[in-house]
């Protein structure tokens, strides 16, 4: 799978489950849509300390979104290769 370079500052990370309470919040605020405490897997991207882009899968199939900002980076493909592996991704 080919994807864009992420922007030198983005992470992409599968934390620990249940989410972190700000974790879950940052992740909502997101994908409004999910319920934090139906999450199965997730995938967060992070810069500057900031979540900027969210995977989740809930149970009916996951779900992605990224800030307005961020979008178009290769951050999306990175959080859905992310949360279809059980690893962390390497970037």
């Amino acid at each position: 799978m080919t994807t864009l370079p992420l922007p030198a500052r983005v992470r992409v990370t599968r934390p620990p489950l249940p989410l972190a309470p700000a974790l879950a919040r940052a992740a909502a605020h997101l994908l409004p849509d999910t319920d934090p405490a139906q999450v199965q897997a997730a995938a967060l991207a992070i810069a500057g300390g900031s979540v900027i882009g969210a995977a989740l899968d809930c149970g009916s199939g996951p779900q992605v979104a990224v800030a307005p900002g961020w979008r178009g980076k290769g951050i999306e493909e990175a959080l859905a290769h992310a949360l279809a592996n059980e690893s962390t991704l390497p970037v």
